[in-house]
């Protein structure tokens, strides 16, 4: 015993050695999302500050397509050095297991929770000249058009899409989704009048709002939001047990040494807790979540899936 106990720890120096020189090079972020949606805008901003504090960059990469499972399948498939991290998201690893057959990865087995840091609600868009002043004559719009009434999303299994499906599971309402490759053509189909309606991120819609080229009907979250006192929640707006709130945070592969998991996680937590992140976050519409541990993170991750998995199912949306 006293020789297995020698040989584990000789093992064990090379390896702390590693952990505490580490990083010596720039760090590659997986973001999964196109440039200027909100995982891509979270994901910059935490990244220029942990690069502020790790002394080396961390650079963006964006990999987009088939609702995210590209990227997470190749964050899962990245050596646990710590020199690959990735944006994770709500959608990625909670939606894609009802939505994908063979997503690509499992994040309970092949991906490491780092932190869970942010959140932001979806609105309710449709174009300027939509007579419809309230969700309920948006649902009348789209009882009228029996299953032709559209809403776009930035892809199959973001938060836009699930919110299409959950209002049309309260609705009691068909409607056709029309994903998009990335979430800014999905707004800009609303602009366009492509779509009649579309539920975005606060970030990616607030200046297009501001500026007249979008009209806002409600918000998903629990609780009206800062940037649109204005506007009612769905359940204000009659529709029960509708919250829709969009979690972001940051993972790594599964393996990854336990020194920098715990130093990683310490360091998000820390950022997102700075005086001029919180600014940020107050200017973009992002709601900043309590610090937690990689474990208590895990543990949210599965009580969202419970919750979520089922609804996904009953709703019979698919994504190959």
């Amino acid at each position: 015993m006293k020789r297995r106990t020698l040989l584990a720890t000789s093992l064990a120096v090379p390896f702390v050695a590693r952990a505490q020189q580490w990083p010596t090079r720039p760090i590659r972020l997986i973001v999964p999302y196109a440039p200027g949606a909100t995982g891509d805008i979270g994901g910059r901003l935490y990244g220029e500050e942990l690069g502020k504090t790790l002394g080396q960059s961390l650079v963006v990469d964006n990999k987009t397509g088939a609702g995210g499972t590209i990227a997470m399948a190749e964050l899962a498939r990245a050596a646990p050095d710590g020199y690959t991290l990735g944006v994770i998201a709500q959608g990625l690893l909670v939606y894609n297991l009802g939505l994908y057959k063979t997503p690509g990865y499992d994040p309970f087995r092949d991906l490491i929770v780092l932190s869970i840091n942010f959140s932001v609600a979806n609105v309710l868009i449709v174009h300027p000249s939509n007579p419809a002043k309230t969700v309920a004559d948006v649902v009348e719009q789209a009882r009228a058009r029996k299953g032709e009434y559209t809403f776009s999303s930035g892809g199959i299994g973001t938060s836009h899409h699930m919110s299409g499906v959950l209002l049309e599971m309260r609705s009691g309402v068909k409607m056709t989704h029309v994903p998009y490759r990335a979430t800014p053509a999905g707004i800009q189909a609303v602009v366009n009048g492509e779509v009649q309606m579309g539920m975005f991120n606060t970030p990616t819609v607030v200046g297009l709002i501001r500026a007249g080229k979008l009209k806002a009907l409600a918000v998903t979250s629990e609780k009206r939001i800062g940037q649109f006192p204005e506007l009612p929640t769905m359940i204000e707006s009659g529709f029960k047990d509708f919250v829709v709130d969009t979690w972001l945070g940051f993972g790594a592969p599964a393996g990854l040494p336990q020194p920098l998991v715990t130093r990683l996680n310490g360091e998000l937590n820390r950022i997102t807790n700075l005086p001029e992140m919180r600014k940020k976050f107050d200017e973009q519409g992002i709601i900043a979540w309590p610090s937690r541990s990689p474990g208590e993170a895990l543990k949210f991750l599965r009580q969202d899936s419970d919750f979520w998995l089922p609804i996904i199912k009953a709703s019979g949306a698919t994504a190959g």
